[in-house]
């Protein structure tokens, strides 16, 4: 917004600008969240009903790019791959071939003691496990980002990948025991 009249968004502009943010994987996400409710409350489309067409469409956009750069800034997965697409680099769907077969084990044993959980206790206890081991990767990301290390963030976030896939199919089979 400039002269109180929506503009077109900068070109190349990063969700981190956008936001107000430090370009850092830790982040502070309540100012995150206070940021987001600041830019929708002055960039809403509902705020420009009686503008031009062209400040009413400048607002759509704007509004949308808030949307998804708060949705990829807000957890420690979106944030990580967004920085290292920054970087130039993509964790491709499917390739697995970077995993070791220990890691790749490891998975599939708490996946088949999740298949085989019978009590909410059972499936929370997974759950709690998981999202230790997802703080305890959230730490060395941010560590391994702040030297620099490109390829090791890479490993490791897609390792965060597959562990927040399984902190998804716990809070699916605790909506089973409801």
């Amino acid at each position: 917004m400039s002269c109180k009249v929506v503009q077109p968004p900068e070109e190349g502009i990063s969700y981190f600008k956008i936001m107000d943010c430090n370009y850092t994987f830790t982040m502070d996400t309540h100012k995150l969240q206070r940021r987001y409710l600041q830019l929708q409350r002055s960039l809403h489309p509902d705020n420009f009903g009686q503008k031009s067409v062209k400040e009413q469409e400048y607002s759509e956009i704007q509004s949308a790019l808030v949307n998804k750069a708060y949705k990829t800034l807000l957890k420690p997965l979106s944030r990580g791959l967004y920085m290292l697409e920054l970087q130039g680099m993509r964790i491709e769907e499917g390739t697995d071939s970077e995993a070791d077969s220990e890691f790749l084990m490891e998975l599939m044993e708490i996946n088949e003691a999740l298949d085989e959980a019978r009590t909410p206790e059972e499936a929370n206890k997974i759950g709690k496990d998981t999202k230790g081991k997802l703080a305890e990767l959230t730490g060395e990301i941010d560590a391994v980002l702040l030297k620099g290390e490109l390829q090791t963030a890479k490993a490791l976030l897609a390792q965060m990948k597959y562990y927040a896939n399984i902190e998804e199919k716990v809070k699916a089979k605790l909506s089973e025991f409801m």
